[in-house]
């Protein structure tokens, strides 16, 4: 077996260097190497040699058939250049010709926005969640605090999905909000809670230049003990502060959602007049932000929280909204549309 291995290794560096072809050399590469080659013809006949063969022989053939591999990429090597070298004399080549610039990609606004404010919240101790976007009915809306025959549902119109109905989570619908991860964290780590929760919603709404059917949403929510909203609005001072680069003054007006009670709106002072009223705060110097209040005590009972013990607040702001405000777009769909010609201004 020694005899053969090494004359067919001296055939075959012989017969590789008389190639002219890469087709032919890939042949002769499967003819010597491949599942039926030669070589691995005569490395079958391994297993009948003695025990004191065995270690000899087996060195030798790994060093023949590492010997082969590399004369088969050398010699393919060679002719791969030799075919460049000869394309390259037979036609014209102008090297001053500028070469083509490819076009490198950068975050969608979306997302630099949405980057933005999880790095905030996160420097003020706010972990970052996240949740499914094909929702139970349960998390979407019961263990929220609204029921099935509640008139609350009316203002979320609902994409739902052709699933089988649970009995206690009902349908599956595209989420209609990131507030149902406000009871799946709460579930799963309970209090004292302290996140946000960004991430992509869907409503099934006439479209127009302030109404598309996925916008993207941030939640947040804090649980602990002897919360007020006064802590709420510290944060949302400083977060606003820090978002918008300058000072910024918030204020809250009385407001209903379900699953807070009290129930209040967030405004902030107008950037653009500084408060003194202006044609797009419509002169009364304030922004309408974003919905907030304490969690409903039904709520926490859904996340499985002692509401005797503990209390907290919850708010949720669009994303997309603040993109629009940020950057002064004053359509909608444009960010989602696809279109490079926009999306390549930021």
């Amino acid at each position: 077996m020694e005899a053969e291995l090494k004359k067919l290794q001296k055939v075959t560096v012989e017969e590789i260097e008389k190639i002219s072809s890469i087709e032919e050399l890939k042949n002769l590469e499967v003819k010597i190497l491949g599942r039926k080659g030669e070589l691995t013809n005569i490395l079958r006949g391994l297993k009948d040699l003695s025990d004191a063969e065995k270690p000899t022989i087996g060195k030798l053939a790994n060093e023949v058939k590492t010997r082969l591999e590399e004369e088969f990429i050398a010699r393919q090597n060679r002719l791969e250049k030799t075919a460049i070298e000869k394309s390259l004399s037979l036609e014209f080549f102008d090297t001053t010709i500028p070469a083509k610039i490819k076009e490198i990609g950068h975050i969608h606004p979306i997302s630099q926005v949405q980057e933005e404010v999880e790095r905030i919240f996160s420097q003020m101790g706010f972990s970052i969640m996240d949740g499914p976007e094909a929702e139970s009915e349960y998390y979407n809306f019961e263990g929220l605090n609204i029921p099935k025959d509640h008139p609350a549902r009316d203002m979320q119109d609902t994409f739902f999905l052709q699933e089988k109905d649970d009995e206690k989570h009902g349908r599956m619908v595209l989420r209609t909000h990131t507030s149902p991860v406000q009871v799946r964290t709460m579930e799963k780590y309970g209090a004292p809670l302290r996140v946000i929760v960004p991430g992509r919603t869907f409503r099934y709404e006439a479209t127009d230049a302030s109404h598309d059917t996925t916008f993207y949403q941030v939640e947040g929510l804090l649980i602990d003990k002897d919360i007020s909203l006064a802590h709420l609005k510290g944060i949302m001072k400083e977060f606003l502060s820090r978002l918008f680069g300058k000072e910024v003054t918030v204020r809250f007006r009385p407001g209903y959602f379900p699953f807070v009670e009290p129930g209040l709106e967030l405004d902030f002072s107008c950037l653009l007049c500084e408060g003194k009223g202006c044609r797009v705060c419509k002169h009364s110097g304030w922004m309408e932000f974003m919905g907030a209040g304490m969690v409903h005590e039904n709520v926490l009972k859904a996340g499985g929280i002692d509401s005797k013990k503990y209390q907290g607040w919850a708010f949720g702001f669009g994303l997309t909204r603040l993109v629009m405000m940020r950057y002064g777009i004053d359509d909608i769909r444009l960010l989602l549309g696809g279109d490079l010609r926009f999306i390549k201004q930021f």
